[in-house]
């Protein structure tokens, strides 16, 4: 039981959630109000999405003994934001159990798992280095409006870091709450307590939903987040099959979207806060740290609006702050992976860069087109260097 009750596992957990909830939820309200989705119709959405983000994450947590962190779909909710314009909630709920069921299919099958079996170590982690870097950089930009809270954070790391690693992050987190309060700067005005009720919805199924959002939900969903999700994974040495992951997370959805589930994937930035060295040095009981995550989002779940009202509550300095501090190691041991290998530092290169720029196209994120730049760069390499071998066998010799 005591070591269920390690800080630096609670803290993790509880910072993985903070993190989630605040960089996206209001994408979330803002794809539910497309669909015409009420204040009940809304607290169902959140009941469902923490219940099932909640549940997936302590079961494989448990299950494999690995850490690992299931979300949902920020891209996704993106795309429903502008794509469920003309649907009624009904059919909006037929899209959700169409894509999760394609999902599911995926993992069923194993094609997934085949696919991501061809992707490098390097490009992995130069991908996951490339999605990171923007939390690392959020720390010092964080000071534009927050000058002295980041002084006072950063300090505190640089401080305790040496001396209590373990508990660096949790004290820290307490150091800026603590700012924050001085400052005045928590709007808790906006905070009411209630519990979300689930409501259950009749899908319907139009053809033209299905093809028109459906399928761009499934792609978005498998290439902006599910791949580097599994790169998050691989990059830190975890051998956790992929195929089961994929097929409990479209499953989750299919059970949940007639309550608001529109997607479940997996995590890639809050997982790699669970796989950093600061939730703990031993990476064999890292995987505690999600299953807090998953006791988080489950109470983040039960409590629907109100939560994600708490968690608004707090100013975005201080978000920015904890994270960047608690990728701060997770961001150079990716880097350190991804350039080890001198003969295929460019595919890393262009991997890292490409996903770093944040361009999007087609509606599918930068890592998506990171990674399969860095593939063809590899991949290239590899064709020609019997070629450029032989020429140099065959070279006059002065």
């Amino acid at each position: 039981m005591r070591q269920w009750l390690n800080l630096s596992h609670i803290s993790t957990g509880f910072v993985v959630v903070l993190v989630g909830y605040t960089s996206s939820a209001v994408i979330v309200f803002q794809a539910a109000a497309a669909a015409g989705a009420s204040a009940a119709e809304l607290s169902s959405w959140l009941w469902a999405l923490g219940i099932g983000m909640g549940a997936t994450s302590i079961g494989l947590s448990l299950y494999y003994k690995k850490p690992v962190v299931t979300a949902w779909s920020t891209p996704g909710a993106a795309l429903l934001v502008t794509s469920l314009a003309g649907l009624d909630m009904a059919q909006a709920i037929g899209v959700f159990l169409f894509s999760s069921g394609l999902i599911a299919l995926c993992g069923l099958t194993g094609w997934f798992n085949l696919i991501m079996r061809q992707v490098p170590v390097c490009l992995a982690a130069a991908m996951l280095g490339g999605v990171l870097l923007n939390f690392g950089l959020d720390l010092f930009l964080a000071a534009d409006t927050s000058l002295w809270l980041v002084i006072a954070m950063l300090g505190s790391y640089l401080l305790l870091k040496p001396v209590l690693p373990r508990y660096c992050i949790p004290l820290v987190l307490c150091v800026g709450i603590a700012g924050c309060v001085i400052g005045g700067e928590l709007a808790w005005q906006s905070v009411d307590f209630e519990l979300a009720v689930p409501l259950f919805i009749m899908p319907e199924f139009s053809w033209s939903a299905l093809i028109g959002v459906g399928i761009p939900l499934f792609v978005v969903t498998m290439a902006s987040q599910n791949v580097p999700g599994v790169a998050v994974i691989r990059a830190n040495g975890y051998d956790t099959p992929i195929s089961p992951l994929i097929s409990t997370t479209g499953l989750t959805g299919v059970l949940l979207a007639p309550f608001g589930g529109f997607s479940f994937c997996l995590a890639a930035i809050t997982a790699a806060i669970c796989m950093s060295e600061e939730a703990d040095p031993d990476a064999e009981q890292r995987y505690r740290s999600s299953v807090w995550a998953g006791v988080f989002y489950v109470f983040a779940g039960v409590f629907g609006a109100t939560v994600a009202a708490l968690f608004a509550a707090f100013p975005q300095a201080l978000i920015m702050c904890i994270a960047g501090l608690a990728l701060l190691s997770t961001i150079a041991n990716s880097l350190s992976a991804a350039f080890t290998e001198a003969a295929h530092r460019e595919a890393a290169m262009l991997t890292f860069l490409l996903t770093a720029s944040g361009v999007s196209l087609l509606g599918v994120s930068s890592a998506f087109w990171g990674l399969l730049l860095g593939l063809l760069a590899y991949h290239s390499r590899k064709l020609w260097q019997p070629v450029t071998r032989a020429a140099a066998n065959t070279a006059p010799k002065s």
